[in-house]
Formats: structure tokens, C-alpha cells, sequence
């Protein structure tokens, strides 16, 4: 084999994961383009980049998330933390305010994470802003409610 040909084998092997990221997203920048047009339809520009979203109802934006407010739902068993039905534990971009089993807050952190900074989850349809996420243990199930707390 010649270095020739590993040279360019490298060189395929460095933008492969690029070109994978353009496809994924494409779609996503193609929806927001078709977004903004639609948002540009009923626009009114008081100055450069400002635009006034419609009165009538049509789209309203949301409020800010001000954190994320995890409650205890239900406890069968016992639980080894000691968690209550109506315990609340808040969660914020600066950190976890009240007190929470740390096996229970590892793993609902990613969701709780993705839900501070607005992602959506297509299986809420009920609620956006509200899920459900149950304790690690399987032998002493906590169920929590994650809810969004616009402000």
C-alpha cells in the first residue's frame, strides 16, 4: 500500500463526521428557513433584525425557563433517601437547590438538562413542559414529576 492512498484515506476519515452533521441538520436549517419566511409574512421591521410577532393569536412566544422543578410523585417501598410525596428540588443553569438521592438526580440530569434549555420531546404531547421520570431502583420506585417553570 502505498503512503498515497493512506494519506487519502485519512483525509476521508476527517470530513466523513462533518458531512454526517451537514445531513442531520440540513433538514433542521431547512425547517427554520421556512419558519423564518413564514414569520417574515407577517412581519413589521422597526429597524434592522427587529421583527413584532402578530397580536391576533396566531403565535405567541413563550416565557423564558426560569428552572426546572422536580416533585416527588409517589414512593413504593422504601425509599433509602428518605423522600416524601411533595418533596421539590429545583434545578437551575447555576445548580440542584434542595435535596435529592444522587442516583435519582444523575440519571433524570440529561432530561432535566435539555428541558432548561427548551427541549422538546415528541411523545409530550399532553404537556410540553411537564414529564414523568422514575428512581433507578427498581425494587423501591420513586416517581418524579419534571416540570418547566416559565417566568
Amino acid at each position: 500500500m502505498s503512503r498515497k492512498s493512506t494519506v487519502k484515506r485519512r483525509e476521508f476519515i476527517k470530513a466523513v463526521p462533518a458531512a454526517v452533521i451537514g445531513t442531520i441538520t440540513c433538514p433542521y436549517l431547512a425547517a427554520k428557513a421556512r419558519a423564518f419566511e413564514k414569520a417574515d409574512h407577517w412581519a413589521h421591521h422597526s429597524g434592522p433584525g427587529s421583527i413584532r410577532l402578530p397580536s391576533s393569536g396566531e403565535e405567541k412566544m413563550e416565557k423564558p425557563v426560569k428552572y426546572i422543578e422536580v416533585k416527588v410523585r409517589s414512593v413504593k417501598g422504601t425509599c433509602g433517601m428518605g423522600h416524601q410525596p411533595g418533596d421539590i428540588v429545583k434545578i437551575t443553569d447555576q445548580g440542584v437547590d434542595g435535596k435529592i438521592c444522587i442516583h435519582a438526580l444523575y440519571s433524570m440530569l440529561p432530561a432535566a438538562f435539555a428541558m432548561l434549555y427548551e427541549a422538546r420531546f415528541p411523545w409530550l404531547t399532553e404537556n410540553p413542559d411537564k414529564k414523568t421520570h422514575a428512581c433507578p431502583d427498581a425494587a423501591n420506585p420513586v416517581v418524579f414529576e419534571i416540570t418547566r417553570i416559565r417566568g
